[in-house]
C-alpha cells in the first residue's frame, strides 16, 4: 500500500472494527495483553458514546481499517487533551497514515478548543521509532518518570501546544 497510490480515508470508530484493532495493536508487538485489552476497552467507550470521554479516528484504506487514534479531554481542564493511543498497522507504516490521524486529531481537539496535547510513552528501546514519530510533529519531551511502568521502563511524557481556535472578527469602517 502507498498512500500515493491509495486513498485513505478518516472515519469514526465502529463496533464491527473491534477485531481489526485487537490485531492491529498485538501486530505491533510491544504492547502487553493487560495494555491490548485496555485499547479495545477505550476503542469501545470511543464507539458506544461518540463524544463522550473518548474520541475516536479511524484511517481506512478503501474498507480495511489500517489504523486509529483515541484520544480526549483531560478530566479537570479546561482546555488540555489527552491521546489515549495512535496505532497504524505494521504494513502501512512509514506512509503517512500516522501523520494524517495526528494532524485530523489535533484539529478535531482544537476545535474543541483544545490548546495542549498530552502524550505518554515509553523509554524502551522498541519505542524509539514512536518517541521519533512525535518528535516529528513538534511535540517536545516535558518530563521523565523513571521506572515508571516497570524497572528499567521510564514514562516519557510528550506535550504540544496548539493555537486557539481561530475565530472570525469584525471590521469596522
Amino acid at each position: 500500500m502507498s498512500m500515493s497510490n491509495t486513498l485513505v480515508t478518516l472515519g469514526p470508530p465502529r463496533a464491527s472494527d473491534h477485531d481489526r484493532v485487537a490485531e492491529m495493536v498485538e501486530a505491533t508487538g510491544v504492547f502487553r495483553s493487560d495494555e491490548v485489552t485496555v485499547a479495545l476497552e477505550v476503542f469501545d467507550e470511543a464507539v458506544a458514546q461518540p463524544g463522550g470521554d473518548y474520541h475516536g479516528l479511524c484511517a481506512f484504506d478503501d474498507e480495511t481499517l489500517i489504523g486509529f487514534t483515541l484520544y480526549g479531554p483531560t478530566p479537570c481542564t479546561t482546555a488540555t487533551w489527552d491521546l489515549y493511543w495512535i496505532i497504524v498497522d505494521p504494513s502501512a507504516h512509514r506512509q503517512g497514515v500516522g501523520r494524517h490521524l495526528m494532524a485530523a486529531a489535533e484539529e478535531s481537539m482544537q476545535e474543541r478548543n483544545g490548546q495542549l496535547i498530552v502524550v505518554q510513552t515509553s523509554s524502551r528501546d522498541d519505542y524509539t521509532p514512536t518517541r521519533r514519530f512525535y518528535e516529528s510533529l513538534s511535540y517536545d519531551q516535558a518530563a521523565r518518570i523513571s521506572g515508571y511502568y516497570a524497572p528499567g521502563d521510564d514514562l516519557i511524557v510528550y506535550t504540544k501546544h496548539l493555537s486557539p481556535p481561530a475565530t472570525e472578527t469584525a471590521h469596522y469602517g
